[in-house]
């Protein structure tokens, strides 16, 4: 059975009420944003409920809105049995970067949340092993986030109108 996007969304309104917004689907992968508190309990339904069928975590990943002072959590969901790819985004403030872990829900969440954390520094609460995974122990940093320079400001041997600046 297929997927009607819109019965998926009013289903969702109709349990979630207002932790659904932003919906929008873009190159046709439909989305929508949730919050902390929810992304566990939607993920659940979505996974459990036999209409859906949401039982593969593609990915989990991380972006940096820096002039927001915000992170995001990005979850892509298939069900593959319906062939229909789900986006759920998640925000949380870059003074406070914590959610849920979804390992329990999906095995192939422990290593990409762990990714996350080592890229972006965001702490999945209840997460059985959260460390560093591909940057070294010891660094203080998170590399994917935008909170330095892209070059040095002090640079004198490059010309910015070569490049439309």
């Amino acid at each position: 059975m297929a997927i009607n996007k819109d019965s998926l969304i009013s289903d969702l309104q109709s349990k979630y009420g207002n932790a659904i917004q932003n919906i929008e689907e873009q190159y046709g992968l439909l989305s929508f944003h949730t919050n902390k508190d929810q992304i566990i309990p939607i993920l659940t339904y979505l996974n459990e409920n036999e209409s859906y069928k949401f039982r593969f975590l593609t990915d989990v990943c991380g972006v940096h809105y820096a002039d927001d002072k915000q992170l995001a959590v990005v979850y892509h969901v298939h069900s593959m049995e319906n062939d229909f790819r789900l986006r759920i985004k998640v925000f949380l403030p870059e003074s406070n970067p914590k959610i849920p872990t979804a390992c329990k829900l999906y095995r192939s969440a422990n290593w990409q949340e762990r990714e996350t954390y080592d890229f972006f520094g965001i702490i999945f609460e209840g997460h059985p092993n959260l460390k560093r995974i591909l940057n070294v122990d010891d660094m203080v940093a998170f590399p994917l986030r935008k909170e330095f320079p892209l070059e040095d400001p002090n640079r004198v041997d490059k010309d910015d109108s070569y490049f439309g600046r």
